[in-house]
């Protein structure tokens, strides 16, 4: 980071200034460094000011071989590790020329704010990233998201890297934290222990979770009958699984999430929790808490609780017909959040809240804070609400969850079709579902586990109906869930299993004590682990895109 040059651009009573200097008429920029290990800029304004962008940039030559890591917008975004031949890719043209697609997307990652150039070697990373040649990691990282989200690039041709803080929208009146980034050389684990160690992230709650979600089965066609049908073939399961959770579909309309379905749900969301508990499990709940369907009673009773345009509730989210995101700044919103938390956790009694699409509340600057500043508020907003119970995160920029949330997903979704649907190969974008995605997640985002979370790579599947899976693509996602994850789920009736079936759930859903020595792409589609278990070395070595290995699963 030596011989950096900033650039700032900003606002002055509504009129635009760019500058490259560390004083001026308006601001002074003091930059703090501790040899070339670490930088941190904060400035004080002389007057009220908007920031627009900030960032340093500074020549970083690539070796010959040399990987750069990418850590997505999201949770669901891609992540891996790119080669100076790769390319970053963003929204496909396709999804570029149809006007509802683009505007959906855009929505959902980081597209309408981050430039995807389409050439090789060009990247991005939010949060962190690393270069890695063969075992020697140089990894970059923010010790602050809550003043702006940081993102790490590069241009690996030109030998050049820009650190860049996204301030958009933040209004200043006093002196503000711009960046403060450490640099942290050494091997793969090493590194990663002392960065989260350097943010000061409390550990994980839990290490190992184990159990069943409803979602992949069932989608949001659940009903009472079902559920406690799974609830009882479940307990076959016993001692080695830890949660029953039940995902959407238990509500009348997303945001209306006190009011249970009756024609699904006649006996109500308690005696589900109280069933499950009977059983010995932790229950579980999925919410969007964030958002509410056009459709909702809280929509229709209280427009003036969501995000405004022209003095009505915009559309943020396609889902459910779509959907409107609370303003946590309104204080009937807040209230209202607060005490559907209340019921579901303290009446009802279920004792973990999966979390989705929290990127929605961040998905625009407003209230003079930027969108890192936002989402930092909204999640210690969910944790003052859920209190001790637990909170599994999903749809959330990653670095905001840290030290928040006790678990996290940290991949897309995987589908009932491992090769997915038509859209699937398209790359519509870098969060489409698929297991693909999910699978390349899971390894490259190791390092959360247990330092930041617990990871979710998301379910895998044993079942022999209602899904697109061959026998080795199912136990090769139960084969990598199991090495790379410790929050592990299924979506099926146990009570259609086989002993073969129950044998592998049971041994997929153990704790690992593997040791990761190396995971990365030998070829285009083909991923090699290696790695130490029960004392053995091993190698899984499979074809990501046909889901096929030669290893033993």
């Amino acid at each position: 980071m030596k011989e950096s040059k900033i650039y700032i651009k900003y606002k002055v009573d509504n009129r635009v200034y760019e500058d490259d200097m560390y004083q001026n008429q308006h601001y002074t920029i003091e930059e703090t460094a501790t040899g070339d290990n670490s930088i941190r800029f904060v400035i004080a304004p002389r007057e009220k000011i908007e920031l627009i962008a900030f960032g340093l940039k500074y020549l970083r030559p690539s070796a010959p071989g040399e990987k750069f890591f990418v850590n997505g917008y999201q949770a669901w975004t891609t992540s891996r590790e790119m080669s100076a031949d790769d390319v970053q890719k963003g929204l496909t043209p396709l999804a570029k020329i149809i006007p509802f697609a683009k505007i959906l997307l855009e929505l959902t990652g980081d597209y309408g704010f981050t430039e995807y150039s389409g050439k090789p070697g060009r990247f991005h990373s939010f949060t962190y990233t690393y270069f890695r040649k063969e075992n020697t990691v140089e990894l970059y990282g923010s010790l602050n998201e809550r003043t702006g989200f940081t993102v790490f690039k590069t241009d690996m041709d030109a030998g050049v890297m820009s650190i860049e803080k996204d301030v958009d929208g933040t209004v200043i009146t006093e002196p503000y934290e711009l960046l403060n980034v450490v640099k942290i050389t050494g091997e793969y684990d090493e590194v990663f222990d002392k960065y989260f160690k350097l943010m000061e992230i409390r550990k994980p709650r839990i290490t190992h979770l184990a159990g069943y979600t409803s979602w992949y089965n069932y989608f949001g066609n659940i009903d009472e009958k079902i559920i406690n049908r799974d609830i009882d073939n479940f307990a076959a399961v016993g001692e080695n699984a830890d949660i029953f959770q039940v995902d959407d579909g238990y509500q009348t309309f997303v945001g209306d999430w006190i009011d249970p379905n009756p024609a699904k749900f006649p006996s109500g969301m308690k005696a589900v929790a109280d069933r499950i508990h009977d059983k010995g499990y932790m229950a579980g709940l999925w919410l969007a808490p964030f958002n509410a369907s056009k459709k909702s009673r809280v929509a229709r009773e209280h427009p003036e609780w969501f995000l405004q345009k022209g003095g009505k509730p915009v559309t943020t989210i396609y889902n459910w017909g779509g959907a409107y995101t609370f303003d946590i700044y309104n204080e009937g919103a807040r209230e209202y959040i607060s005490h559907c938390f209340d019921v579901v956790l303290n009446e009802w009694g279920f004792d973990l809240v999966k979390l989705d699409f929290l990127y929605s509340h961040c998905i625009k600057p407003r209230n003079g804070k930027c969108r890192g500043q936002l989402m930092a508020e909204g999640m210690d907003f969910l944790r003052e609400c859920v209190g001790d119970k637990l909170i599994l995160g999903c749809g959330v920029p990653l670095g905001s969850a840290f030290g928040v949330v006790d678990a996290c997903r940290i991949g897309c979704d995987v589908v009932t079709r491992y090769k997915g649907r038509y859209y699937t190969n398209l790359h519509i974008c870098a969060e489409i579902p698929s297991a693909h995605n999910a699978i390349n997640n899971a390894i490259f985002r190791r390092h959360l586990d247990g330092r930041a979370f617990c990871n979710d790579p998301d379910v895998f599947f044993l079942r022999d109906y209602n899904l697109k899976y061959t026998d080795m693509q199912k136990k090769l996602l139960a084969r990598v869930n199991h090495l790379f994850g410790n929050v592990l789920f299924v979506s099926d009736d146990v009570g259609t299993y086989n002993e073969q079936q129950k044998e592998l759930l049971f041994k997929t859903f153990a704790p690992s004590n593997a040791m990761i020595i190396s995971a990365e792409y030998t070829d285009k589609d083909y991923i090699t682990i290696k790695y130490l278990e029960d004392g053995e070395r091993k190698t899984l070595a499979f074809d990501l895109k046909e889901g096929e290995t030669s290893s033993e699963l």
